[in-house]
């Protein structure tokens, strides 16, 4: 029992390791391969137990660890500049990680409990109980699907089925063709298969993945030159009065000088409502856009009292002059929990921090893009675009053009110099791949890059440097496959064929199985 919970805490090491930088460094394999030896780690220990409750254990101490080393930094939003203990934060963080392995405790128990022996249709089962594991954590309490195991593929031969199946199902098909290795390994016959069958899916897919006709989307119109802003601002002097004035000064004249069809500003770049900035600061701002033909996309808060407060992203260009309020306006719809908006029942505990800017109002799902030179540029705020389901309905909205560029703002100043720069930057690739569109990201301390649609990094600024980064984007107009039917269905269509699977293969006859 002590050898089984201890190999699964390792497994969930290992599998952190597949989300950090360092060993990205080693090279581009390192994420996928670290995946791998966890998987295969897991599901040796898993074949090994036939207690249903010892199952549960190893899932909850291999998810937690996997967790809090993948997540850890939300230790230093909580301590250092929310202001909790650190025995407090660090027990926040736990818990939550924990919480949040309960899933894939139920998954390992049911597996232990459902499974038959047949190693292919053992496999089968393993990664629809995953699938449905990681879902369930991406979208039950608004959703925490940081770190889930999909990300770790985004530069393998696997990839190239993103644009197909999503992240979930690209984690759950690599889960499934390493279970059958494992599971297939005391049989040489069964073995021989599997490997083979494994061998065979990724050079099909390295051939793939070479060639153009994989390619669901196509260039459009003329590049856009765009200017993408880093003021590597600290948390802790981001709402300091003493700082302001630097910030707004600094924000103003990269703004204003910035040359290019686009110009990004990071979320909440100018951390003051309109009425709360200096007098003609906001005018003088808008009035360099009214004119010529540059835009500009500038993280701001917008609101009042009364009608409550967004987190938004403010578009300026000649064409927004006509609007009623001179701009285009994009508030954030997937809110953080305890950072921009309280869940029922814990009001105690977000009054222990202090965090500015707490309780915001949730925008509409699917906000129209912002129209530059053509090109449809589709806003995103920090962690939303971890929601892929969610950002392929602004591609079947009726009358409503599709996104032929993504730019997400964010500030992750909040969690320090940790790996949630490089982690989130393994999102945003992934999120280009499934849509086979580029993105671009103007962040207050990075990662602020162009990434194309092939999810290749074009352009990068060093992390945590103030500066300006200017680069080129292709836009691209056509829908993917995931695009099509996770914008019309969300992840039901998923759901259902990993639930059907999972009653399919509980209730099999262990004479059926045997056969196999």
């Amino acid at each position: 029992m002590g050898k089984a919970l201890m190999l699964s805490m390792v497994a969930g090491a290992l599998l952190a390791g597949a989300f950090s930088p360092w060993m990205a460094a080693l090279g581009a394999a390192w994420p996928a391969t670290l995946l791998s030896l966890a998987v295969i780690a897991f599901i040796s220990v898993l074949r090994g137990v036939e207690s249903v409750s010892l199952a549960a254990k190893c899932g909850a101490l291999f998810g937690t660890v996997w967790l809090v080393s993948g997540t850890g930094w939300m230790f230093v939003s909580l301590h250092k500049f929310g202001g909790l203990p650190a025995w407090i934060a660090g027990l926040a963080v736990l818990a939550l990680c924990a919480a949040l392995s309960g899933f894939m405790a139920l998954a390992a128990a049911a597996w232990v409990g459902w499974r038959r022996g047949a190693w292919f249709s053992d496999g089968v089962l393993l990664a629809a109980l995953w699938w449905l594991a990681e879902w369930i954590r991406g979208c039950i309490f608004t959703g925490f699907p940081w770190a889930a195991s999909g990300y770790a593929l985004v530069d393998s031969p696997l990839a190239v089925l993103a644009p197909w199946i999503g992240v979930y199902a690209l984690g759950a098909v690599w889960i499934l063709m390493l279970s059958w290795v494992v599971l297939s390994a005391p049989r040489l016959r069964s073995m021989l298969v599997s490997v083979s069958a494994l061998l065979l899916l990724m050079g099909g897919l390295s051939f793939i993945g070479g060639r153009p006709w994989h390619e669901f989307t196509r260039a459009h119109g003329a590049p856009l030159s765009v200017t993408l802003l880093q003021g590597n601002i600290p948390q802790d002097e981001k709402f300091a009065q003493s700082h302001l004035i630097d910030q707004l000064i600094w924000h103003a004249r990269q703004l204003v000088a910035a040359k290019g069809d686009l110009v990004v500003a990071p979320e909440t770049a100018i951390p003051l409502l309109p009425a709360q900035m200096p007098e003609g600061y906001w005018a003088e701002l808008a009035s360099a856009f009214h004119v010529g033909d540059r835009a500009a996309l500038i993280g701001l808060p917008l609101g009042d009292f009364e009608r409550g407060y967004t987190n938004s992203v403010v578009g300026l260009s000649s064409a927004t002059k006509a609007l009623p309020d001179g701009f285009y306006r994009y508030n954030k719809h997937h809110l953080v929990p305890f950072g921009e908006f309280i869940p029922l029942g814990f009001h105690w505990f977000v009054q222990m921090m202090n965090m500015p800017l707490g309780d915001f109002t949730r925008g509409p799902r699917a906000a129209p893009s912002f129209g530059v030179k053509g090109q449809w540029v589709a806003p995103t705020i920090c962690y939303e675009d971890l929601f892929g389901e969610e950002l392929a309905q602004r591609f079947v909205i009726p009358g409503q053009p599709a996104p032929t560029v993504f730019a997400n703002v964010s500030n992750l100043a909040w969690f320090g110099d940790t790996v949630a720069i490089y982690q989130h930057l393994q999102i945003a690739r992934m999120r280009s791949l499934e849509f086979q569109l580029p993105t671009i990201r103007a962040t207050n301390t990075g990662a602020t890059v162009v990434i194309d649609h092939a999810a290749k990094v074009t352009a990068a600024l060093a992390t945590n440097t103030r500066g300006a980064l200017v680069a080129s984007v292709q836009g691209r107009v056509g829908n993917t496959p995931y695009a099509e039917w996770a914008g019309r269905f969300g992840l039901w269509p998923m759901v259902a064929l990993a639930a059907l699977a999972v009653l399919a293969l509980k209730r099999r006859s262990r004479s059926l199985a045997a056969s196999l």
